[in-house]
């Protein structure tokens, strides 16, 4: 589905935003006293999320009161509180009538283009939904890019593994391609071997599609950015093989590259990629069971080098990412990101919605950090934690994909790809989750994007 603002110029019903515990009226002025009868006989206060329908002398809908809550009340409980209008309030077009001091209009917006996505692929015509005139004093290009990149990555995890395999993948790279005049390159099946990517191929190698590496780049000069995106397109766990419980959400093992097409699809749509020489790479395969699956205790040798020893087959996606880093950092990018689901680790740590990333550089992380505060799309930085490198050193090979013992799996993980990084001038690593376990407001239960605002935002100080 495509994110869509209201008509401005056609006919919409008013929605009057309430501030609890203010002495005095309920009610905005102009409502007058039957409507602020009506809001306390139907028990509105003006809570968070409270919703209470007014009805005109003659009965039809007239307009709605949607309660903030009291103007102190601690930010952040909830990223995007008017997307519980979006989600409530009848089918039709609806504007802010009354914006109070302070109000963020833009993320308002933004929140109640979130609330209406639907993953209706499978489905019959969703019902209409409510529609938003877009608010004075928000951006409504920006937002509907923002939406548009979010709607992607969504789309992308949401969909089965039957319908989402490396081939689908590629396809969608090449649509988002198509779309914004970039070029893509793709290695595919035994290619890879021929173009020194054979952790990718080894991977890949048993599942019924080719593994392959997907390359785009998108037309614009300046500073180097390179997006990496792990693109397990299912994972079973290979020979090292997950239980069906862990297996369950594995469609979402390509959430990393779900999440740097989504950014792409952003930036490009803000013709942000004229000033930057932007690169996506996406290494896509299923990690499968087959007699010629990978196994555990083989040696594999990266396009890097270094040597890895295959202590558990569950522990792909670092493998995928590493030959794919590899080929970004021989340009030597001002800025290598990549993101990926990475590890249960990280959300132990942190739980689903607060993705960790890990970098070097202070005043990098600083900015990412900040900006994704902002932007109502938090991450939380940890870090590469040297003393720890001897846990990914094993006694036969260069490097160990699944350190036993259990702990910093995170950071153990981190520690992994950022050997493969080197060269880039920074690096960062996401290690998301890619999924909202539980509706939120703005939020449905489902695929979501992670960390793509934050580094949308705080991109213009990056590559400054």
């Amino acid at each position: 589905m495509i994110p869509e603002f209201a008509d401005p110029a056609a006919p919409s019903l008013p929605l009057w935003l309430v501030r609890s515990g203010d002495a005095g009226p309920l009610l905005p002025p102009g409502l007058g006293a039957p409507a602020e009868s009506w809001a306390r006989a139907q028990g509105f206060a003006g809570k968070p999320g409270q919703i209470c329908l007014l009805p005109s002398a003659e009965g039809a809908l007239a307009g709605a009161l949607f309660g903030l809550g009291a103007a102190d009340r601690p930010p952040g409980r909830e990223r995007f509180p008017l997307a519980r209008a979006a989600e409530a309030l009848p089918a039709g077009n609806w504007r802010l009538e009354n914006l109070p001091e302070g109000f963020d209009a833009g993320r308002a917006a933004l929140g109640w283009l979130f609330a209406q996505y639907r993953f209706d692929r499978y489905k019959a015509a969703e019902p209409a939904r409510a529609r938003l005139v877009c608010p004075k004093g928000a951006e409504p290009r920006r937002l509907l890019a923002l939406a548009s990149g979010e709607y992607l990555a969504r789309d992308l995890i949401n969909t089965p593994a039957s319908d989402m395999g490396p081939e689908e993948l590629e396809e969608a790279a090449r649509a988002l391609a198509a779309r914004h005049g970039a070029t893509v390159e793709v290695t595919r099946g035994a290619g890879l071997l021929e173009a020194n990517f054979p952790m990718i191929h080894a991977v890949g190698r048993a599942g019924a599609q080719e593994p392959r590496l997907i390359d785009l780049r998108f037309p614009g000069s300046g500073p180097r950015l390179t997006l990496v995106g792990k693109g397990v397109c299912f994972d079973t766990g290979g020979l090292d093989i997950k239980p069906p419980s862990s297996m369950a959400l594995m469609k979402k093992d390509m959430g990393g590259a779900a999440n740097v097409l989504g950014l792409a699809e952003t930036m490009a749509s803000l013709g942000l990629t004229r000033g930057l020489s932007l690169r996506v790479l996406i290494p896509a395969v299923e990690n499968a069971i087959s007699a010629n699956a990978f196994r555990p205790g083989d040696i594999l040798t990266s396009r890097k080098g270094l040597t890895v020893e295959i202590n558990n087959t569950d522990a792909e996606g670092r493998l995928v990412l590493a030959d794919a880093l590899a080929l970004a950092a021989e340009e030597s990018p001002a800025l290598l990101i990549s993101m990926a689901t990475l590890t249960g680790a990280a959300r132990v740590a942190l739980g689903p919605e607060l993705p960790p990333f890990f970098c070097d550089d202070d005043a990098t992380a600083a900015a990412i950090q900040s900006a994704g505060m902002a932007a109502a799309d938090p991450v939380w930085r940890l870090p590469f934690w040297e003393p720890y490198e001897t846990m990914i050193e094993p006694g036969i090979a260069d490097l160990d994909n699944a350190p036993s013992g259990g702990f910093a799996g995170a950071i153990t993980a981190a520690l992994f790809l950022r050997r493969f990084a080197a060269g880039a001038g920074r690096y960062a690593h996401f290690d998301i989750y890619g999924w909202q376990p539980s509706a939120a407001p703005g939020r449905p239960k489902g695929g979501t994007g992670q960390g793509m605002r934050a580094l949308l935002d705080a991109l213009p100080e990056l590559l400054a």
